[in-house]
């Protein structure tokens, strides 16, 4: 998994599956762009992923989450639940804004 945690005003980390970068899913009027300028960040393990989101979610974080192994691990962590998930071209996707 890629993370790549943006700073302004508040953090917003971006997580994706790797083998995502540089795709776009759309269906309907629903689309998600997988850009490398937004998402391309560090390749973390699941364990690493679980524990930047324990830190960003105690620090009210905003996470965009895309791809199988991304959602399974926010599912893992409890950030997010199942019903918080869209699918674009059946591609998982979950934004949380704490």
């Amino acid at each position: 998994m890629l993370v790549k945690i943006h700073t302004s005003y508040r953090e917003t980390i971006a997580i994706c599956d790797s083998d995502l970068i540089g795709k776009t899913f759309q269906e309907g009027e629903k689309q998600v762009i997988v850009s490398e300028n937004f998402f391309k960040g560090d390749e973390k393990t699941e364990q690493e992923v679980l524990d930047i989101i324990e830190s960003g979610s105690s620090e009210d974080c905003t996470f965009n989450i895309v791809g199988e192994e991304s959602t399974r691990t926010a599912l893992k962590a409890g950030v997010i639940k199942p019903s918080g998930i869209i699918r674009i071209q059946g591609i998982p996707v979950a934004l949380v804004l704490l």
